[in-house]
């Protein structure tokens, strides 16, 4: 029986991958990898070893995912070392769980190795930080993908439980999002920043609040971060990285 390492890649900038992920790259015989890891990173890679896009796109995970569970049993099963490379933190919104439990359930050994999520990059290199100690104490990380299943109780909870909101999966449903959180009580001057292929070199940031932000929708697309708070202020303050497109702001 071989193993599979479950491995964040990090969010885009190939240097932020972990020393341990790295070395699980090396050592695999087959790499399963998501559609946002940087492609250069996979350099580490044998020459003889397997790689298998995994293409997994917005809205397009149910099917892919369940191929992917199937590989990763065939694969070890066969004795080979296997390396699951997703993009950000496999345990934050990144089925790394699930791929887990999959592989528990079928007595297949498996390391978890954790990796940069794109919520607490993106925002450092635009920087945001998430918290600060004259600002904001605390921080939620918050799935968009579906902000209908929500109640309005769950939505002040969410407004106002902690001081930073960084949403995931949220750009095509952010409008609805806007209104939900401003329905909850979030006031509409509060600051609002997109940041769009966080980390790397094309990097581009838009602020606003959240009461006019839908209106700049159009300048981003997936992927992007989400950040919300007093703490997005900063941004215009702490410039140590220079992105490439003209950052937007208010």
């Amino acid at each position: 029986m071989g193993k599979v390492y479950i491995v964040g890649a990090g969010p885009g900038d190939e240097e932020l991958i972990t020393l341990k992920g790295v070395r699980a790259i090396k050592e695999a015989d087959v790499i399963l990898y998501d559609r946002l890891v940087n492609k250069t990173i996979l350099e580490h890679a044998r020459e003889d070893a397997v790689r298998i896009f995994c293409g997994k796109e917005p809205n397009k995970h149910g099917v892919i995912q369940e191929r992917i569970n199937e590989q990763l049993i065939y694969y070890a099963q066969k004795g080979k070392v296997v390396t699951r490379l997703k993009g950000g933190d496999p345990f934050i919104f990144g089925r790394g769980g699930e791929e887990a439990l999959y592989l528990e359930e079928r007595k297949v050994g498996y390391e978890v190795v954790p990796g940069i999520t794109s919520g607490i990059s993106a925002a450092a290199y635009a920087g945001i930080p998430l918290t600060h100690r004259h600002i904001s104490g605390s921080v939620s990380f918050i799935n968009g993908a579906n902000p209908q299943a929500k109640t309005i109780d769950e939505w002040r909870h969410i407004a106002h439980g902690t001081e930073t909101l960084c949403f995931y999966m949220g750009i095509k449903n952010f409008p609805i999002i806007c209104e939900k959180l401003k329905e909850a009580g979030l006031s509409g001057t509060t600051p609002v920043a997109i940041i769009h292929w966080g980390t790397l070199s094309h990097q581009k940031t838009i602020v606003a609040d959240l009461q006019t932000i839908v209106e700049r929708l159009d300048e981003v697309s997936n992927p992007s971060m989400i950040v919300i708070g007093e703490v997005v202020k900063l941004h215009d303050k702490i410039k140590w990285f220079k992105e490439q497109c003209e950052t937007i702001s208010l």
